[in-house]
């Protein structure tokens, strides 16, 4: 016990220091360092603690319907107690996998907390998975025990022996041999209800102790380039690794935060979960089946959220509302995930006078790079290296640069945040975590006062006519445009130049896939973009997408590869030659 509270003073501390230096980044960066820990459990040790007799409200979730349901902190601490009492009566026992197919309901949250508590390890899954996509995570993934909602039961129970594991099982005989199956809603056989934990008691202890090196989270990517890896994080990197998103997000206790996001992947843990907790704020959710403008506002004003974190879509679509007329309680509003247009952050500045700030991180490790409240922001930068992480760009030959791959130091320097290992793949994380450095991926650049711009995915960046290009600049530019709904640019064979970017176009409602639509975006291209980046051409298709909804590229460049090198390949394709200057 002695250890464990050396440890929850340990947290405690890092905790304060960002919280105290909030908006003084200089001091942050300069004073903060990982907490060392022993035996630390965030569930039990710190969660617990602050839940004692505390009734603030820590999750407040409003439907469509106007259905409400709240949480206090010691609610959600006596009934995650219950679940981990059920769970363990049905021989769940530390290591234990548990994929967990949840929305936004109430239940996600007592499991989390349940899990962490018991040192299970939670699999997070998107209720969309299907098929081999779910076979691959219940397989790959080892699961010993599924938690979900009748939208994951009708799932699993429609699957067949056409869905097979790795090794050629199949999924259906797998579970009923080993996989033990909860769900959160309507009873259904075959099923344990996760309501009978109401019945057990509302305190726990743990069978075995945890220790920070103990994995809690496995988040399969979303697979952009190849089969989703199986991201491994510990009782430490995420829950107090996320003391630098909570360091990012600018929250504060009893800040009402609301994150637009869907459960499943990282980005939900990061700002649903962990980030808000840390800060002992409250976690909003609006569950709503259809985005609605000035209905999203109304939750902003009625529920008096305080920090908003949306992805860039959204913003696009709240700045055709009237948002000056809505009296919003918004202190930060942030934004992540893709580029968000110079103008929509000016529109909405100009109306609540509110920056929207932009940040940058992995499901690998939490917010890395970022732009804090209270730091100067330049237009198009994701920020500086945020508290617990030294940053560097590394060029093709491994060596410091202002341009190159985004990699993180190690040594001891390493941090806590940073995951274990891809928990399936050794040959992978070797080469991820080589010659000192983890690697993103990604590339940036640095300015002389050291913010990051992003470049692009390190396979995604091409050479057209021997100059280096970089698709995320390309589709940075063509989104300005109010034609262009989302765009994905990849290099296409030419034979003149060997390689000219081209550019895949999801338009926006109201316009459609002619000539005069092209030529009204080559004609705004020329205008904004350097002739050696122009974009050659244009092609108004769906974009194929991972479960996550990031764009497959790679998908786009193979199609490419087989074109003829000259002329257009459909009636949808246009060529910027044919358009006069």
């Amino acid at each position: 016990m002695v250890r464990a509270m050396t440890d929850l003073s340990a947290f405690l501390d890092a905790r304060q220091f960002l919280l105290d230096n909030r908006t003084d980044y200089e001091a942050a960066i300069a004073g903060f360092t990982w907490p060392e820990l022993s035996d630390f459990n965030w569930a039990t040790d710190y969660f617990d603690s602050i839940a004692t007799g505390n009734n603030n409200t820590a999750l407040h979730i409003v439907e469509e319907s106007g259905e409400v349901a709240k949480r206090t902190y010691a609610e959600l601490s006596s009934r995650s107690n219950q679940v981990a009492n059920l769970l363990t009566g049905l021989g769940a026992a530390k290591g234990d996998r548990v994929l967990v197919m949840l929305g936004n309901e109430v239940p996600l949250w007592e499991v989390m907390l349940a899990a962490i508590k018991m040192g299970l390890v939670i699999i997070p899954a998107a209720t969309q998975l299907a098929g081999a996509d779910l076979a691959d995570r219940v397989g790959r993934g080892k699961a010993k025990f599924v938690i979900t909602n009748n939208t994951g039961v009708a799932t699993f129970n429609s699957l067949d022996g056409g869905d097979e594991l790795d090794g050629g099982d199949e999924l259906d005989g797998e579970l009923k041999d080993r996989v033990v199956l909860l769900t959160v809603a309507d009873p259904a056989p075959g099923w344990v209800n996760l309501s009978d934990s109401e019945r057990e008691s509302t305190d726990f202890t743990a069978a075995t102790e945890t220790l920070p090196s103990d994995p809690i989270l496995e988040y399969f990517t979303s697979g952009t380039t190849a089969r989703p890896k199986l991201v491994q994080h510990t009782q430490a990197s995420y829950p107090v690794g996320h003391l630098s998103t909570m360091y990012w997000l600018g929250l504060q206790p009893g800040d009402v935060h609301w994150t637009i996001s869907s459960p499943g992947w990282a980005k939900h843990a990061w700002s649903c979960f962990f980030a808000p907790f840390n800060a002992q704020a409250c976690v909003f959710i609006y569950n709503y089946t259809r985005f609605d403008g000035p209905t999203v506002l109304d939750v902003l004003v009625n529920n008096q959220v305080s920090t908003l974190c949306a992805p860039p879509t959204v913003w696009r679509f709240l700045i055709q509302e009237d948002l000056a007329s809505y009296d919003v309680s918004l202190r930060e509003l942030i934004s992540a995930g893709e580029p968000l247009n110079p103008e929509v952050i000016d529109q909405v500045r100009a109306s609540w006078n509110i920056t929207i700030r932009d940040g940058y991180g992995q499901t690998e490790t939490t917010a890395q790079i970022g732009n804090p409240p209270g730091a100067v922001l330049k237009s198009g930068s994701m920020g500086r290296s945020l508290p617990g992480y030294q940053i560097q760009l590394l060029d093709a030959d491994g060596k410091p640069a202002n341009e190159g791959e985004i990699c993180i130091t190690l040594g001891s320097s390493r941090p806590i945040a940073l995951m274990t290992s891809y928990a399936d793949d050794a040959d992978k994380t070797a080469e991820v975590m080589r010659d000192g450095y983890y690697h993103t991926g990604d590339v940036g650049s640095r300015d002389e006062d050291g913010y990051i711009t992003y470049v692009g995915r390190s396979d995604d960046v091409f050479k057209a006519s021997g100059y280096r290009i970089s698709p995320f600049e390309l589709e940075s530019a063509l989104i300005e445009h109010e034609a262009v709904a989302e765009a994905a640019v990849v290099p296409s064979p030419d034979s003149l130049r060997g390689y000219v970017p081209k550019a895949f176009v999801i338009l926006a409602p109201g316009y459609e896939a002619t000539a005069e639509t092209a030529g009204s975006i080559f004609s705004f291209l020329r205008q904004n973009l350097s002739g050696y980046k122009m974009i050659r051409r244009i092609e108004f298709s769906d974009l194929p997408k991972t479960i996550s909804g990031k764009i497959r590229r790679v998908e786009l460049r193979g199609q490419e590869v087989d074109r003829p090198e000259d002329g257009t390949r459909n009636d949808v394709e246009f060529l910027a030659s044919d358009f006069k200057k």
